[in-house]
């Protein structure tokens, strides 16, 4: 039985949403910068309805990248780096949990209250069951880190060092840039909704630039926007 379009009941060009939430989530970009961009091609629409759009559908387009990524990444098990960053959240601090692979790929995000052995261990958890388990865990020197891995067996399994993580770090960049441009988050679920559609999008349109020549990469970049308007299609 094929699909039902989710853009079926939407007088809207699947095209245009596809661009209005692409311009949100992958650039520090606020919802009134997409409505301007978006009316200088022509298109008339509110930020309201580009937020609408970007609740709608972030979330089935991320969900359709991350399945697609990890039927074909096998090699994300060679070496994970773990780190965790502070989110203020109406002035309260909060962590957000982040697997990152030794190629940068954002594996899994997700937001807690605490910064303890259990967030720690739930973040592995998660990790490993949709992606296996790798052969090396890079981490900080956060004893929750050494206690979440001691209890599922992989202690043998972590490293740790100065500057070994930076690879993490460095991952934590684009997310900032966002969270600038949206002026923090005001709930703990919005944070972690826009944490897991903010890492698919990136990873699917991350390319390292200084890696590869600018003919490749051209091509890399035009094949990763073609593969991103097809999303969601019948």
């Amino acid at each position: 039985m094929a699909k039902r379009s989710p853009f079926k009941y939407f007088k809207t060009s699947p095209e245009i949403i596809r661009l209005a939430v692409m311009l949100y989530v992958r650039f520090p970009l606020s919802l009134r910068n997409v409505e301007d961009l978006l009316h200088e091609r022509g298109v008339d629409v509110s930020h309201e309805t580009i937020r609408f759009w970007w609740h709608r559908f972030g979330p089935l387009f991320a969900a359709e990248i991350r399945k697609r990524r990890i039927e074909g990444m096998r090699s994300s098990r060679w070496r994970w780096h773990l780190d965790e960053m502070f989110v203020r959240i109406n002035g309260e601090r909060h962590y957000l949990w982040r697997a990152i692979d030794h190629e940068g790929e954002v594996l899994e995000s997700f937001v807690t209250k605490t910064r303890d052995r259990k967030a720690a261990l739930k973040l592995l958890k998660k990790a490993m069951r949709r992606h296996g388990r790798p052969e090396v865990i890079v981490t900080d020197r956060l004893r929750s880190y050494g206690a979440a891995l001691k209890e599922i067996g992989a202690s043998q399994r972590q490293e740790t060092g100065r500057w070994l993580n930076n690879r993490a770090e460095n991952s934590h960049l684009p997310f900032r840039r966002r969270e600038r441009a949206m002026s923090r988050f005001r709930r703990m679920r919005s944070l972690q909704k826009f944490a897991a559609v903010h890492a698919s999008v990136s990873n699917h349109f991350n390319h390292d630039r200084s890696l590869s020549s600018r003919p490749h990469f051209k091509a890399n970049r035009a094949a990763a926007l073609a593969e991103w308007r097809g999303l969601c299609a019948e």
